[in-house]
């Protein structure tokens, strides 16, 4: 292996070393909220996130009866702040996300998949809330054949009555490594050279395999 590959190396590795659970939490709150669907659910930076905030909590408490200086305390708390801030609305922005797709994501393995334990209670639980007001709300006053909650009637093939996530949409994203030459259709006609840290505007659709695989953040 040459100098310049051993060069590369160690500069990729520290790049990783200095990648923290804050920035790893920034860019999973990124690719959500800029992501149509829900995405899976990072279970183990969470746990991690969590276990920081209870640390500089407790921090921050022994700083108190120690009088430490007030310009460090006010570091470690806004620093508290900024992770309490961005862990909350990455949890609120996924939770409005299940309220807006519940029932299309209820009827997915794999998007309930995607879920946290809790968050599978909560999309059940606003599934079974919702589906009890509509039938003593407005469909047992509908006649037959118009009381289905998922389809406007028996003749329709599908459930057109469940709101699905815009998969077609076109999102900014960001490459994080060389992709090289990629399709964005099925048939080859669209084709697109993915070279690391470029911007592209691209159907999110085409590209949801790249998020989901960290080749490609959202921005």
């Amino acid at each position: 292996m040459s100098s310049w590959e051993d060069d590369d190396s160690a500069a990729a590795a520290a790049a990783a070393a200095a990648t923290t659970d804050v920035e790893l939490l920034k860019r999973a709150w990124r690719n959500e909220k800029a992501s149509p669907e829900i995405l899976r659910f990072d279970s183990a930076l969470v746990s991690r996130v969590r276990e920081q905030i209870q640390l500089l909590e407790e921090t921050l408490d022994d700083f108190g009866e120690s009088g430490v200086d007030d310009l460090v305390v006010s570091l470690y708390q806004m620093d508290l702040d900024r992770t309490l801030f961005l862990l909350r609305s990455y949890l609120r922005l996924r939770l409005q996300k299940i309220e807006k797709y519940m029932m299309h994501i209820s009827k997915s393995e794999d998007l309930l998949s995607r879920l946290s334990q809790q968050e599978q209670r909560f999309a059940k639980s606003c599934t079974e809330m919702m589906e009890k007001h509509l039938e003593q709300s407005v469909l047992s006053k509908l006649p037959y054949g118009y009381d289905s909650v998922t389809r406007q009637s028996l003749s329709s093939t599908e459930d057109d009555m469940v709101p699905e996530p815009q998969l077609d949409t076109f999102v900014f994203c960001k490459t994080k490594s060389d992709v090289g030459a990629f399709q964005l259709d099925d048939i080859g006609e669209e084709v697109v050279d993915l070279v690391a840290d470029d911007l592209y505007v691209l159907r999110y659709k085409s590209i949801k395999g790249l998020v989901e695989s960290g080749q490609i953040d959202l921005i």
